[in-house]
């Protein structure tokens, strides 16, 4: 089962709530019993292991450092 990171606006604390995909966007009451709470953006999907693709040749920007002299 999918965990969503939620910060809660008056107390600022962050947590956790696992719950089934169909129910991602609903509402979540921070741990304090607060209710103004925001869903955070998630990147569970990336690795900080992941290698440039082959003739990437690193760098950064919106080509990768490739073709933007």
């Amino acid at each position: 089962m999918p965990t969503y990171e939620f910060r809660c606006r008056a107390c600022g604390s962050t947590f956790d709530v696992q719950r089934p995909m169909s129910e991602a966007s609903a509402p979540a009451s921070c741990p304090d019993g607060h209710a103004d709470t925001v869903k955070l953006l998630s990147m569970a999907g990336l690795s900080s292991g992941a290698t440039a693709p082959q003739g990437g040749g690193g760098g950064g920007g919106c080509c990768g450092g490739g073709c933007c002299g």
